[in-house]
């Protein structure tokens, strides 16, 4: 007997490959599931009132809708919210809603915990228990626009739309290389969200690799590199992946990597107090960056339990945000969000049992 099709993880094509194939049903049937599937966010076969009872029974079957459980949501006075999301294995994850003005930004996770633990980062500590697929990371999205569309009051705005979506969530997006662009995909697809990749960002802790297969891609997104140091023996002890690959290999793909008109690469710099944040500081990430089409992100550091780090000052923060626009950088602040919640990756998901089992984290690295 043939397995059990999870059809929130599937193309189009591959929808339509399975209608056609083992239930015999035209394309426009497969056309049809998918876009209940992916643009409407369906999760079960009774909500697709336009088909027939008896081929839904059919589907029941053979098929499922792989959905996540919204497991807690935290509100933020700043307008934030987090969700907690649980895997059908029970592996918590979290994603986050981000209201700026007219924007509306969710933050998702591609992996349950992270293998590359930098040294500031809570989701750091779950090590890293296994991959997302791409029906998982897709439907952080779906889960997020139900909530949003709830009139029972559970959302900060009910009828606003997703308008950016960051892979900056728990995990290295490029260490699940092919989920993550697969999701992608199904994110941007016509029938489904319909979401644009130039409002889709992928964050990374710099796997070259990956960097320069993302480069090769038709459909490529915005490209952001958490960079967070300005020398190696410093972004050595905060990131390990930087013996793998230092800060010069990583900027030498980053500089051959393919702009389209008006796209810069995003620096992410997380500041911690008396480790990263002196004025010398400035002037090295000025000369390293100022060359490249690229702008900056300096992000205050969100402290969570156990870590040895400071959030720097305002005083401080401001100093270094005018030293690097001194030196020619678009520097932008990032005013922390959601300090009154689990704010940091990682805090809720672990409070929630993301990781009972975490894996070695000395998993290989993706190598593209």
């Amino acid at each position: 007997m043939s397995s059990v099709v999870d059809l929130r993880a599937a193309t189009l094509d591959e929808v339509v490959a399975f209608i056609q194939g083992e239930l015999g049903e035209p394309r426009y049937r497969g056309e049809q599931i998918w876009r209940w599937v992916h643009g409407r966010g369906a999760t079960s076969f009774e909500q697709m009132t336009d088909v027939s009872r008896p081929l839904r029974a059919r589907l029941a079957e053979r098929a499922s809708i792989g959905t996540l459980e919204v497991a807690e949501v935290q509100r933020s006075a700043d307008g934030t919210r987090k969700l907690r999301l649980r895997t059908r294995d029970g592996r918590s994850i979290e994603s986050v809603l981000i209201p700026d003005g007219d924007k509306l930004t969710q933050c998702i996770s591609s992996q349950v915990g992270c293998a590359l633990d930098c040294q500031f980062c809570a989701t750091a500590k779950l090590g890293l228990v296994r991959h997302l697929d791409a029906g998982e990371i897709a439907d952080q999205v779906y889960r997020a626009q139900a909530l949003l569309a709830a009139p029972d009051g559970r959302a900060a705005a009910p009828g606003r739309r997703i308008t950016n979506l960051v892979y900056m969530g728990m995990g290295e997006p490029l260490h699940n290389y092919q989920a993550v662009m697969k999701s992608i995909a199904l994110l941007c697809h016509g029938l489904g969200a319909n979401l644009s990749q130039r409002r889709i960002t992928v964050s990374t802790v710099g796997l070259v690799p990956g960097i320069e297969r993302l480069g090769r891609e038709a459909l490529r997104p915005n490209l952001a590199v958490s960079l967070n140091a300005s020398s190696d023996d410093v972004r050595d002890r905060l990131m390990p992946v930087n013996k793998k690959w230092p800060i010069a290999r990583l900027l030498g793909a980053l500089r051959a990597f393919p702009l389209e008109h008006r796209r810069r690469i995003t620096f992410e710099y997380v500041l911690l107090a008396g480790v990263n944040d002196s004025m010398e500081d400035a002037e090295r990430l000025a000369r390293l960056l100022r060359p490249m089409r690229c702008k900056l992100n300096l992000i205050p550091w969100n402290p969570h339990p156990g870590a040895p780090f400071a959030r720097p000052s305002r005083e401080a923060i401001e100093s270094f945000q005018n030293r690097v626009k001194e030196l020619g950088l678009a520097a932008y602040l990032r005013t922390p969000r959601g300090d009154d919640i689990d704010a940091a990756c990682g805090q809720l998901a672990n409070r929630g049992g993301a990781a009972p089992e975490p894996t070695d984290r000395r998993l290989p690295l993706a190598r593209g």
